[in-house]
């Protein structure tokens, strides 16, 4: 394994990056709010973070308070998909004035907005020039935003050499953070919140190196999973390739071996689609839920642990209150390494049915029991 690249090392979550755009992207006495340009890897939820944040712009009651506008730069050519001219007419003197494109949000002067620049880089000289101004002081022509606005881009790194560039003057007038590429981890626990598929998620758990950063490696051939600018394959392994996959998995009874097989290849490349088909065959050593909920203490138990890991995830994102008990007397035949799997998923704060699997006093006993297991040098 290559020596890591600092670089890679860099970089802030998403949820960080949520966190500082909602402490200084809001105007401050001096009348200007902080734009804040995130640059990070290409299918990595960039995009997702103007949900995220509108998500938590609520007063008191849970009411929405601002609007939220999605600009995407690669869809506009230049400055007049911005700004149009109008004429106007006052007093009998002619002049022009000129009107804002809605997607920007601009033109709701009188209501704070949430605003997303995307691909922010890939913008023409023409485009991004036109959108200085508003980074900078929330203005452009006669229009000015609510000081409650907000105002943030994204963009890919510029080593990833897809087209984003940031020109010095433009970034001295913004903030440019890093992103960081997520942890297998964090993709697991998004995965079975969001319905990816628990096949794609017990594979990525076997294979952490598909979420590796280029910078991390010293040439194209030492993960051939990943991308890498200096490679040659255009489908590889990223958040968003890997949750297409899923779809696809998701819908293979209905298609045959072969058309699964040629999907996956043009999804997430030649290399993870033999992996990852290979890690299918676990599969068939899965119990159904039925199967566990009737006779959780004869239901079929897989042979191995990567299997193991595939039933876990599976039972993550499906597990209701009603069958808890059922489930806990099931995993007691399981071993320590895929007990210990489930409970600290379950144990994080973030998990959608912590509640209905924490207050059950079978796992409070297994807890008791077995609290060593979910330490966090396990």
């Amino acid at each position: 394994m290559a020596t890591i690249n600092k670089l890679a090392d860099r970089g802030i979550t998403l949820d960080e990056a949520v966190d500082c755009i909602l402490a200084w992207g809001m105007t401050e006495s001096d009348g200007k709010g902080q734009t804040i340009i995130f640059e990070g890897h290409m299918g990595t939820g960039k995009s997702t973070m103007l949900p995220m944040v509108h998500e938590r712009l609520v007063d008191d009651k849970g009411t929405k308070t601002h609007k939220a506008f999605y600009f995407d730069c690669t869809t506009k050519m230049d400055s007049g998909d911005v700004m149009i001219p109008k004429l106007k007419e006052l007093d009998g003197a002619d002049f022009v004035r000129f009107a804002t494109n809605e997607e920007l949000g601009i033109h709701l002067t009188d209501q704070p907005i949430v605003l997303m620049l995307d691909e922010f880089g890939k913008g023409n000289k023409s485009l991004t020039n036109s959108l200085m101004r508003l980074t900078l002081e929330r203005k452009m022509g006669a229009y000015e935003l609510h000081p409650d606005s907000i105002i943030f881009a994204t963009t890919n790194l510029s080593s990833e050499n897809v087209g984003d560039m940031l020109p010095p003057q433009n970034c001295n007038r913004v903030t440019v953070m890093r992103l960081r590429k997520p942890e297998p981890v964090s993709f697991i626990e998004w995965g079975y919140h969001n319905g990816v598929d628990p096949i794609v998620l017990s594979w990525v758990n076997d294979n952490p190196q598909v979420m590796q950063s280029f910078e991390e490696t010293e040439s194209p051939t030492e993960n051939e999973m990943i991308y890498h600018p200096q490679g040659v394959t255009t489908h590889f392994c990223t958040p968003r390739s890997m949750t297409a996959a899923s779809r696809l998995l998701k819908k293979r009874h209905l298609v045959t071996t072969r058309a699964l097989k040629e999907g996956l290849n043009g999804t997430i490349g030649e290399v993870a689609t033999v992996s990852l088909m290979s890690h299918m065959r676990f599969v068939d050593q899965l119990p159904t839920l039925d199967e566990i909920k009737n006779d959780p203490f004869n239901a079929k138990l897989p042979d191995n642990t990567s299997a193991m890991c595939l039933l876990v995830f599976r039972t993550l994102a499906t597990i209701e209150r009603n069958w808890v008990n059922k489930w806990m007397d099931y995993m007691s035949r399981m071993n320590r390494e895929a007990q210990a799997l489930f409970a600290l998923n379950v144990i994080r704060p973030s998990y959608k049915n912590r509640s209905a699997v924490m207050t059950n006093s079978k796992f409070m006993d297994w807890a008791r029991a077995n609290g060593h297991l979910t330490q966090a040098d396990v």
